[in-house]
């Protein structure tokens, strides 16, 4: 450890240090900030600095009461594929679970109207589930159904499936439109995520169509710390995808 760095970037070297060699793995506890005072003979300000920058480069997370802890890296969710959640984190080995905030049918308004590109619709199917990795909250998925394609869709029991499974065994998805925007959360989207005020989130807007008409329009919000997007395609030599 170089003695000409500050006392703050000497600590951070020495946890990151850890981290990287591999002694310290994700969801072990680091020392707190009264033993890093003791072991460094540094002031509880430094260290309290070595470790809230840590948080913010994203290597170590923070549970009040309980600790410090190195973090795992964040899971991965397909931008542009339609993945069952419950089966990425079955992949992963982790238990999956789902809390269900919301399933009713509600009267479609004009915005939601042209979302489906249909002003005849009287009403639509709306449900609002939070979506569980090892207890921890993951994804926030709040999701309209055309009812036309999916009639019995709100009947079903999402707490032992998924939206997703469901409408792909329903019927065939011929076209998907994807937005993504970075974003703070909404006081209901802290609660139910359990997440602060400050908390960075991704909300990925979709819309999918099936026989030419739009089956579904879903947000699917995830929390950065918690939850990646990612795509990989062929593509030609000049970068476009490939057909």
């Amino acid at each position: 450890m170089s003695e000409a760095l500050p006392l703050y970037a000497r600590v951070k070297d020495h946890i990151l240090s850890n981290i990287r060699s591999g002694a310290w793995a994700p969801g072990k506890r680091v020392p707190s900030e009264n033993e890093l005072v003791e072991s460094f003979r540094i002031s509880r300000m430094t260290a309290n600095r070595a470790l809230r920058e840590l948080m913010a480069e994203g290597f170590l997370s923070r549970v009040p009461g309980v600790g410090t802890f190195v973090r795992e890296a964040p899971a991965l969710s397909s931008l542009v594929e339609l993945r069952n959640i419950a089966e990425e984190i079955a992949q992963r080995g982790h238990r999956y679970s789902a809390r269900v905030i919301t399933r009713a049918s509600v009267d479609i308004n004009p915005a939601m109207a042209g979302e489906f590109e249909d002003r005849t619709l009287p009403e639509l199917h709306h449900v609002v589930i939070v979506h569980e990795e090892n207890g921890v909250p993951v994804q926030l998925e709040d999701r309209y159904v055309n009812p036309l394609l999916v009639p019995d869709f709100i009947d079903r029991d999402f707490a032992a499936t998924t939206p997703t499974a469901v409408l792909l065994a329903a019927t065939p998805v011929d076209e998907l439109e994807h937005t993504v925007e970075a974003c703070l959360p909404s006081p209901d989207q802290q609660r139910l995520l359990g997440i602060s005020a400050l908390e960075p989130c991704l909300a990925l807007r979709r819309r999918s169509w099936s026989r030419g008409r739009v089956a579904t329009v879903a947000t699917l919000t995830y929390p950065a710390s918690r939850y990646a997007l990612y795509s990989r395609h062929r593509t030609t030599a000049r970068g476009a995808l490939s057909q």
